[in-house]
């Protein structure tokens, strides 16, 4: 496979990530369109709404600027002036940067890695550049910047991470990317080691060659224990995130009849339901992020001065989206028992991690530094899932919704380093 091959591919492989997104948004709209409205208004109307939906997925804000008919209709405090959607739909991201690990994977495959993934990004680049421009009307608007880097900032993560995966699955530590020799072109009796060797590699890639020599001469401790710390933090913060997802599909179930009873009020139809459900399976990842942060302890807020945390929840109005149901006027009743999590987690983490053997040093000290890296790492992590996940979804008091990062972050990472600690003296002991 030549590199021309690779990029066209790629390029490929690109757009048809995209057209999944966007056809996730456009086919039920335009069903709705079909049936509803009979093909009554502009088929631009329906592509420009399906677009805005895509880019505010991917975490492009919003500017609405409602009509005073509107307004008057909503009846929404603070409508008439213009406002901003800063929320992201997380589903469409956790899609794109899903179908993006498929394609790192795929271009990991190939000897020209670098050239797929930079012809894969270029397309879906074009791609978020013509979404942006078609997308918008009068009351409508994405942000320009944003609707041209974002989703691909989204693509680009996936990828990185399929990169990862792909060098976790192969004992080969060199890499072997845009060579001579792998086009074909070079000696048939030169080997495959030889073409990964220090002379070739350095010649085609130094920057790689630089950063490796960097990294070989930190002692081998210290890299152990960051990169231990790494992987133990990622594995609580994603055992916290599994716990939320398990939580969430339980209070769903909990509460079917309350979110079937808010379906039926808002009177959407066939038609209208679907695309409403379709849109809070988007929401879900969100409302996951926003469980993660309420077993952490800060939990979330759906409008300004309200909260809904394991010390109390004060609720005021909230808008009438169905999956919102699973949000009690008075709170959970597990209340504090949801701490337990992120600890469990820190602890799990930190032991399966001392169990691999990956930290080879006992002393205090490291112990106490590891410890520390972990709860790091999975309060960043959670921190910016929290992050990603809040921002504005309407005027006024709608305009704080979801979770403080910062209290996140810093609870996520008190918690989780504890309970690492103790995690890493129990791995020890178990050892001996």
């Amino acid at each position: 496979m030549n590199r021309a091959t690779v990029a066209l591919l790629a390029a490929l492989e690109a757009v048809i990530v995209a057209a999944i997104g966007l056809a996730v948004c456009l086919v039920p709209l335009t069903v709705l369109w079909a049936t509803q409205y009979q093909l009554g208004a502009s088929f631009l109307v329906i592509w420009r709404a399906a677009a805005d939906v895509w880019l505010v997925g991917h975490g492009v804000n919003l500017t609405i600027a409602l009509d005073p008919q509107t307004v008057a209709t909503l009846g929404l405090p603070g409508a008439a002036e213009p406002f901003q959607v800063t929320i992201a739909l997380l589903g469409f991201a956790v899609l794109t940067a899903g179908l993006g690990v498929r394609t790192g994977m795929r271009a990991s495959e190939t000897p020209f890695r670098a050239t797929g993934a930079l012809s894969a990004l270029g397309t879906f680049l074009a791609v978020a550049a013509i979404v942006t421009v078609t997308a918008g009307s009068a009351p409508v608007q994405p942000s320009p910047w944003q609707g041209v880097l974002l989703p691909p900032f989204v693509y680009a993560l996936g990828i990185g991470a399929g990169f990862g995966f792909a060098a976790l699955r192969s004992p080969r530590s060199a890499v072997v990317a845009d060579t001579p020799a792998a086009t074909g072109t070079g000696s048939p009796a030169q080997s495959r080691d030889e073409v990964s060797g220090p002379s070739v590699l350095g010649a085609a890639m130094p920057g790689v060659v630089a950063v490796r020599e960097r990294v070989a001469a930190i002692p081998a401790p210290v890299r152990a224990g960051a990169l231990g710390a790494v992987r133990a933090g990622s594995a609580a913060a994603a055992i916290v995130i599994g716990i939320a997802a398990l939580v969430l599909a339980l209070l769903i179930f909990g509460n079917y009849g309350t979110i079937i009873s808010l379906y039926e009020q808002l009177q959407s139809g066939v038609a209208g339901g679907i695309a409403l459900t379709i849109a809070q399976l988007a929401f879900l990842p969100n409302l996951v992020v926003w469980l993660a942060s309420w077993l952490i302890g800060p939990g979330f807020a759906i409008g300004t001065g309200s909260a809904v945390s394991p010390i109390g929840t004060a609720l005021g109005p909230v808008p009438g989206l169905p999956l919102f149901g699973v949000i009690p006027a008075h709170g959970y009743s597990f209340g504090l028992v949801g701490i337990v999590v992120p600890l469990l987690a820190g602890f799990l983490a930190a032991a399966l991690l001392r169990g691999t053997r990956r930290t080879q040093t006992d002393g205090p000290l490291a112990l106490a530094l590891t410890a520390l890296g972990i709860g790091v790492v999975a309060g960043i992590e959670l921190g910016l899932l929290a992050w990603w996940s809040s921002g504005a979804l309407g005027p006024g008091r709608l305009h704080d919704v979801g979770p403080n990062p910062w209290l996140v972050g810093a609870l996520a990472a008190a918690e989780v380093a504890v309970a690492a600690a103790i995690g890493l003296i129990a791995g020890a002991r178990a050892r001996r």
